[in-house]
């Protein structure tokens, strides 16, 4: 009996190789230039089908790709003649206990399962923006929402998880048991391992917010701009939040839309970003609403099926005013062709609780700035067509940031993950950059837990010598 025999003979869950009934949706992936040709999709039961599957790719020499939502642009969830780990089909659930207010997440899991099932009990935690992404992702590379005004980054509210190692070993990870674990899984991604389950702190949370989208005028930018900058500078409380974009909208038109929050009633809001809303958007959508509304404000833009580059910058510090319509100009002229959308995005959640954390707490560096954000769909998937979106979305965050789009920016927001070279040896200064001054003790770790380099998919860190 073949090695795969035996590893299909013992795995509870779903394989699939090229040819058989569903290979093709298994490999395809939110952004459609992600999708890869695996030679085995493994969809896992529990995390001894996770332990099954990293041993027979190691003994078969197949890369390993990790897939939760299938978010990462750049197709870190998925590999090309490898075995993809797919979690999504069955590791999928989330149970929430009341008394602990603790919801115990399935690595597989989408936001919009966490916030439905959360909210149910008056309960919630920070998350993703786009609710169809993946748990596993956001939480192992830092996790913005639209709570971490109040409760700081998603790894900061990760109490446990469990994690399967290159070994093949379920070990579980917290503050008491495998630390050293548990501090790495926290900000350095998919490097140590796949986590089956994500044990997360909830909050108290009211059913309805003020939220929506508000779209204002290229004309109106200036004092928009105005507002955001005092808005910004006064010092948003830990209830609000505002993702700022700039796109075009219906008809190809240039504009400005705002999203925003406000963990409140709409009166609460409305008197609260009055300031915003005196300057006459050509439209107001914003309105109290269910709270598992709010991370689906962006999902009409963020669809399945489309080709898409991302590419992520910190916001230069104080508040770049006077720079920043020269960023909207050359976004409106980047986006004329009608074979393309644009959106740069300047997510402004209140940085206090997040930056409050000491850098060494955990793997994800502190003391940062917003994030900036230029995505770019295309309609077209041809190499042309991706090299005009990377070109376009690095000439403009080199232009936010000075540096020519070259530095690392949030590590969730960044196509440029190290992919393993032939002859095995991974440059570390993507990585490193990535990491900051938490690096050397993240090689300690990978040397401790994947010497071999077996999880590979993402800012890669060198293991120690």
């Amino acid at each position: 009996m073949s090695n795969f025999d035996t590893f299909k003979t013992s795995f509870k869950g779903d394989l699939l190789t090229p040819g058989d009934e569903g290979y093709e949706s298994a490999i395809a992936r939110w952004a459609k230039n992600a999708a890869r040709k695996a030679a085995v999709v493994a969809f896992a039961k529990d995390a001894e089908d996770v332990s099954r599957a990293v041993t027979y790719a190691r003994q078969a020499k197949l890369p390993i790709a990790i897939k939760g939502g299938g978010h990462n642009a750049s197709g870190a969830s998925s590999s090309e003649g490898g075995l993809v780990i797919d979690l999504s089909r069955y590791l999928n659930g989330v149970k929430v206990d009341t008394d602990k207010k603790l919801g115990y997440v399935g690595g597989g899991a989408i936001w919009e399962t966490v916030d439905k099932t959360a909210i149910e009990q008056g309960l919630a935690t920070v998350g993703g923006t786009v609710n169809h992404t993946g748990v596993g992702g956001l939480i192992l590379g830092g996790g913005y929402g639209w709570l971490s005004g109040a409760y700081g980054l998603a790894i900061d509210n990760l109490v446990q998880a469990t994690v399967v190692t290159a070994d093949g070993s379920i070990l579980t990870a917290s503050e008491s048991e495998n630390s050293d674990l548990f501090w790495g899984i926290r900000g350095a991604g998919s490097n140590f391992g796949v986590i089956t389950e994500f044990v997360l702190k909830l909050y108290p949370q009211r059913r309805t917010v003020y939220c929506g989208t508000i779209i204002y005028s290229p004309d109106m930018l200036g004092a928009l701009l105005d507002v955001t900058e005092k808005w910004w500078h006064n010092g948003p409380s830990e209830k609000e939040g505002i993702i700022q974009v700039f796109t075009r909208g219906p008809g190809h038109q240039p504009c400005i839309v705002l999203f925003v929050f406000y963990n409140g009633s709409e009166e609460e809001g409305r008197a609260n970003f009055k300031a915003f809303l005196d300057l006459k958007p050509i439209a107001d959508m914003s309105k109290e609403q269910p709270y598992e509304v709010l991370n689906t404000l962006q999902n009409h833009i963020a669809g399945h099926g489309q080709n898409v580059y991302m590419k992520g910058c910190f916001a230069p510090q104080p508040f770049p005013r006077t720079l920043l319509p020269q960023v909207f100009d050359r976004v409106v002229e980047l986006s004329a062709p009608e074979a393309y959308t644009f959106g740069l995005l300047f997510e402004y959640f209140p940085l206090g609780k997040i930056n409050a954390v000491p850098d060494d707490a955990t793997a994800y560096r502190r003391g940062l700035a917003p994030n900036v954000l230029c995505v770019v769909y295309a309609k077209e998937e041809s190499e042309a067509a991706f090299n005009y979106s990377r070109d376009a979305a690095h000439e403009l965050t080199g232009l936010v940031t000075g540096k020519k789009g070259e530095e690392i920016g949030y590590g969730n927001y960044s196509p440029d993950s190290e992919a393993l070279p032939a002859d095995g040896s991974v440059p570390a200064s993507k990585a490193e950059a990535n990491f900051g001054s938490n690096y050397k003790r993240l090689q300690e770790i990978k040397k401790k837990y994947d010497p071999e380099l077996i999880f590979n998919k993402w800012f890669v860190i060198t293991p120690a010598a």
